[in-house]
C-alpha cells in the first residue's frame, strides 16, 4: 500500500513539468531581479509585519511556479507578493522559477 501511495506521489512529481510552461533561466535573471532583493539576503527579515523571508535560490521551479501563480491570483494571501506577481505572465512566471531554481542557495 505504501509503494502504490509513493508511486502516485512521484508520478505527479515527475508529470509536473508538463502542466508548468518552459522557463529560460537567462531571461528570469533579468525579470525576477527584484526579487533578490529580498529573497537573496542572508537572514532577511521584513519590517512590518515582522517574518523571515525565505531565500529561493535552489528551490524547485514547479514550486515557485506554483506559488507565483497563487500569489498572482490572490489565493495565497500576501501584499507584497501580490504587487510582485500581479503583472506577470505564465511565461515571466516560468523564466523566473527557471532562474532561482539555478541560482545558489546560500
Amino acid at each position: 500500500m505504501k509503494f502504490a501511495r509513493w508511486g502516485a506521489v512521484a508520478a505527479a512529481v515527475l508529470a509536473a513539468p508538463a502542466v508548468f510552461a518552459q522557463g529560460d533561466a537567462v531571461t528570469g535573471r533579468i525579470k525576477g531581479d527584484t526579487c533578490l532583493g529580498c529573497h537573496g539576503i542572508e537572514k532577511y527579515n521584513n519590517v512590518y509585519p515582522t517574518y523571515r523571508v525565505p531565500k529561493l535560490g535552489g528551490q524547485h521551479p514547479a514550486y515557485l511556479e506554483a506559488a507565483l501563480k497563487a500569489y498572482r491570483s490572490g489565493e495565497r494571501p500576501h501584499g507584497t507578493m501580490h504587487a510582485q506577481a500581479e503583472s506577470l505572465s505564465d511565461q515571466d512566471i516560468a523564466d523566473i522559477a527557471a532562474y532561482l531554481a539555478t541560482a545558489p542557495s546560500h
